[in-house]
């Protein structure tokens, strides 16, 4: 029987605490995708989530010890996340925070379209859905990709964003509108037109 992934990771951060670093391997091999993705999505610079990337890991296991084995790794690890890609933010404001751009995803794989017209349009929609994101401020990309990338309940979004519930969701209804406004001015067709 396999052990779920809240065990493992209760094990690797153990074990990193001892410093062994195996434990440490075992963790990015289950968090890189997601911290990175978070990282690259709030910032908008593929560069910089890669340099901060590093950094978070390297934070994490200079501060596992701060690290509540009774509660989920992953809320954890995007905090600290979240913490040095804010920091960055606000160190660079003076730069452009939106023109990073992201790749697209590939179109092949495990449930490609087949259809090159379909796989056309919905190349199409994803670059013009990342676009409209970028244009976005890092705080409505932030919401945005903790909800629908990340999959994570607004209970969690609050603890992560250290923000009241209801905040929370004012956010994420507010960038979404901003989203949707986005996209209709760039030409995605309204609710009611498809």
């Amino acid at each position: 029987m396999t052990e779920a992934p809240l065990d493992l990771d209760r094990k690797d951060t153990a074990r990193l605490r001892k410093g062994d670093l195996a434990g440490l391997d075992g963790l990015m091999g289950r968090h890189s995708d997601r911290l990175l993705r978070y990282l690259r999505r709030l910032l908008g610079d593929q560069s910089v989530a890669e340099d901060l990337f590093q950094q978070t890991w390297v934070r994490a296991a200079e501060r596992i010890r701060r690290y509540d084995a009774s509660r989920p790794f992953a809320p954890w690890l995007l905090t600290v996340g979240r913490n040095l890609a804010l920091d960055h933010l606000r160190r660079y404001r003076s730069e452009s925070l939106d023109e990073g751009s992201e790749p697209a995803a590939p179109d092949e794989g495990p449930g490609a379209i087949e259809d090159p017209l379909a796989r056309l349009a919905a190349r199409e929609r994803r670059e013009r859905l990342g676009a409209a994101l970028r244009e976005l401020t890092p705080h409505d990309r932030e919401v945005l990709c903790l909800r629908f990338e990340d999959d994570l309940s607004l209970k969690e979004m609050a603890a992560l964003v250290s923000a009241p519930l209801p905040t929370v969701k004012a956010r994420l209804y507010r960038a979404l509108a901003r989203l949707r406004a986005r996209l209709v001015a760039g030409g995605w067709p309204e609710e009611g037109a498809r």
